[in-house]
């Protein structure tokens, strides 16, 4: 239950956690959680339920204006636990991707989910890799399917390098230059929930789509 309550919090509002971090770790062990949670949300099939969006937008806040973080740190450090992360998806979808999606132990792994990452495969092809590392859920779903299909792993790679840095650049300089706003500090937990719901909205549609188009 304390993982599921960590979990919640961390959810919520990362940036408590960030500066119990700096304070607990220092200057220079404080970018490993964050390189942990990046890489577990991106590189674990079973973790869809991390906070990657708004962990990188808490993260350049605490870059700006001496805030405990530096930003070339924290972005090389970023972009290697997206990347690695993905690569690391990839070859679990490849080596033991049917297993886990016969057997059913993912929960996470619905057939809408599974059918929504594909249609996003069939339609945009190896641009899917970077367009889906903006929907949470399905970005964790996408380099296993990419794995499990058997992608070329020298197209998937210079795609998930693309992706993963225009997906941490993208958050984290929007906490840099917009996190210090007096109104986006009085509402931080809005702002977090905010970014997080509007990052749903393309996934939930799509569910939405692929569910009515079944029944239809």
């Amino acid at each position: 239950m304390d993982i599921i309550q960590f979990f919640i919090d961390l959810l919520r509002d990362p940036r408590d956690f960030i500066a119990q971090w700096i304070k607990d770790l220092g200057p220079v062990w404080v970018y490993t959680p964050l390189f942990v949670i990046i890489f577990v949300e991106t590189g674990l099939v079973v973790t869809p339920f991390l906070p990657g969006d708004s962990l990188l937008f808490a993260a350049g806040v605490f870059a700006a204006d001496d805030g405990g973080l530096n930003l070339a740190p924290l972005l090389v450090v970023c972009y290697l636990a997206a990347i690695l992360g993905n690569t690391s998806n990839y070859w679990i979808g490849r080596k033991l991707g049917q297993a886990i999606i016969d057997s059913g132990r993912v929960k996470a792994l619905t057939p809408e989910r599974i059918a929504k990452t594909q249609a996003f495969f069939d339609k945009y092809g190896l641009l899917a890799v970077v367009l889906t590392r903006f929907f949470p859920i399905i970005r964790t779903f996408a380099p296993f399917l990419a794995g499990v299909g058997r992608m070329h792993f020298g197209r998937f790679s210079a795609f998930n390098i693309i992706g993963g840095v225009l997906w941490v650049t993208i958050f984290t300089l929007l906490g840099y230059f917009f996190g210090g706003v007096p109104f986006i500090q009085d509402n931080f937990e809005l702002v977090i929930i905010a970014i997080v719901v509007i990052s749903l909205i393309p996934t939930a549609v799509g569910i939405i789509k692929t569910r009515l188009g079944r029944s239809k």
